[in-house]
């Protein structure tokens, strides 16, 4: 299936529009949101127009364009740009320039996208809900009133509102699925350390993961392929008559919704009829992966903030304080301990499910996105099970480094429900093969149309 960008690739290169007018009338729409809307933290109109309009003057010569000339994009507040401040989604004193530009956008640069921005994201990505203590949570256009899912909430909602074709995100338990999940998107964690991560915001080092965001399967693989080619080494696609699909039979997937049960079980029958062999695997030992996960990710990050912590501690939210408070003191028993349980489950996942089966199917969240004002996101002890809850089934990928894509299979009245397709280390383009085969198969009605820029 051709993506939306490669579509409006083909139309730019023929000269159906110009890319610094519609670059212009994005940037005119997205100011007239109210800032309590608005996916973006920060629009930078100058260098944009300048991005676009350099490809018009080369497409009007007859230069070779990239893979993403006459896309729009945009990117969580988390990744350096030369001559321009990071903000972390944190309070206005921690804005940082930057000396230099992330590997990511330069190697979106280079392939012609057009950055309009910055999105807005859970402060420092720590909240797996997407509110935030300074900025607030950007509405989410799939579902009124629903959480926009973090930490990438701001690319989440972008994507899913149609202002840009996608979108980077960082996930360290879910933090690129959860928004997918929540917004009807796609949302696609590669395996870990495929992408560079030089001049990105760092929360928990041992499982942060850059990955994009966006409407489709196609659009993400194009995306994730840009900014982390694959090594020549990593497996191959199966086709669907030969691939074997793993679904949980255990007590990894009791707490899910009767309507997830239901949809989850018709896609498997679904792939079945395509000539899929699932595998029903007690998957029962995951569910015991969310605290060595939670206390890995936040003792690495209160090694990051200790020094910022001590000396401007007012500068933080009280959620994140106290998180990050909670966090230092942690013990490195502790930490040791769950990077021994790390070690076993990673050897116990890939013996008794990848022994057996090439992918896993299981969802990302246990029903549609929650209502934001019925979740607890203070500063108490409620929070901790918020964050639990939400983060149960994309927890175990990112503990263990594997890549995880999510993507809606169905959109009710309430809210989409969405998949997490899971492989072994480096087999992103099989997960992203069984991604695009369940897609076409749902063909399911778009989050938003295409978008108006576009």
């Amino acid at each position: 299936m051709t993506g939306r960008i490669e579509i409006r690739r083909r139309a730019y290169l023929a000269g159906a529009f110009s890319l610094e007018e519609e670059a212009d009338r994005a940037l005119g729409r997205l100011r007239a949101l109210p800032m309590a809307e608005t996916p973006f933290a920060a629009l930078e109109p100058a260098r944009s127009l300048a991005q676009a309009a350099a490809l018009d003057r080369a497409r009007a010569r007859g230069d070779a364009l990239g893979p993403l000339a006459g896309a729009l994009l945009a990117h969580k507040d988390m990744f350096d740009r030369e001559g321009f401040s990071t903000g972390f989604g944190a309070h206005f004193s921690r804005r940082q320039p930057a000396a230099g530009t992330a590997t990511v956008l330069s190697r979106l640069d280079a392939a012609g996208q057009v950055d309009l921005g910055r999105l807005k994201m859970s402060e420092f990505a720590m909240g797996p809900t997407g509110h935030n203590h300074h900025h607030g949570m950007p509405a989410n256009p799939a579902v009124p009133g629903a959480i926009t899912g973090g930490s990438s909430s701001g690319s989440g909602a972008a994507v899913a509102a149609g202002h840009v074709a996608a979108a980077l995100g960082s996930d360290t338990g879910g933090s690129i699925r959860l928004p997918a999940a929540c917004n009807g998107v796609v949302g696609f964690k590669p395996t870990q350390g495929r992408a560079p991560m030089d001049r990105t915001m760092p929360l928990g080092y041992s499982q942060d993961c850059v990955g994009p965001l966006a409407a489709t399967v196609a659009d993400a693989q194009a995306v994730l392929s840009l900014i982390a080619p694959l090594p020549p080494a990593a497996p191959k696609p199966v086709p669907v008559a030969e691939l074997r699909v793993g679904f949980d039979t255990g007590a990894f997937t009791d707490g899910i919704s009767a309507r997830m049960r239901h949809a989850l079980s018709d896609l498997v029958a679904r792939l079945a009829a395509m000539g899929a062999r699932p595998v029903g695997l007690d998957l029962a030992f995951l569910s015991h992966l969310g605290e060595p996960a939670n206390v890995t990710a936040m003792a690495e990050a209160a090694a990051v903030h200790a020094d910022a912590l001590a000396l401007a501690p007012d500068s933080y939210g009280p959620q994140v304080r106290a998180r990050l408070v909670q966090a230092a003191a942690i013990p490195a028993h502790a930490y040791l301990r769950a990077q021994q349980i790390r070690r076993v489950a990673h050897d116990r996942l890939t013996a008794e499910a990848f022994g057996r089966v090439d992918l896993l199917l299981l969802p990302t969240l246990a029903d549609t996105p929650p209502q934001a004002a019925l979740l607890d996101v203070g500063d108490g002890p409620g929070v901790d099970s918020v964050v639990a809850g939400l983060t149960r089934l994309t927890r175990p990928a990112s503990f263990l480094g594997l890549p995880a894509l999510s993507l809606p299979i169905a959109r009710l009245a309430d809210g989409p429900l969405s998949v997490q397709v899971i492989g072994p280390a480096w087999a992103d383009d099989r997960v992203a093969a069984l991604a695009l085969t369940i897609e076409t198969a749902l063909a399911l009605p778009a989050i938003q149309p295409e978008p108006e820029y576009a």
